[in-house]
């Protein structure tokens, strides 16, 4: 995901968004444990959609702070 689609998502799409990036991410760590993972390039992809999505958030969070 780009960093302006994640924006244009509400609050809790971005929460339900993440919670679903986080049991992917669970999956790809399994599977990368027992070498069925075919693309490593995703665990990378997934960790940055993460850390995305809770950059927005935290700005979502001290704008409505002000």
């Amino acid at each position: 995901m780009k960093a302006s689609e994640i924006r244009e998502l509400s609050v809790d799409e971005l929460n339900q968004k993440l919670v679903s990036l986080k049991e992917e991410l669970f999956a790809l760590r399994f599977q990368h444990a027992i070498n069925q993972l075919d693309n490593t390039a995703r665990l990378k992809a997934v960790k940055k959609d993460i850390a995305r999505i809770k950059t927005t958030l935290r700005e979502a969070e001290l704008s409505a702070e002000q």
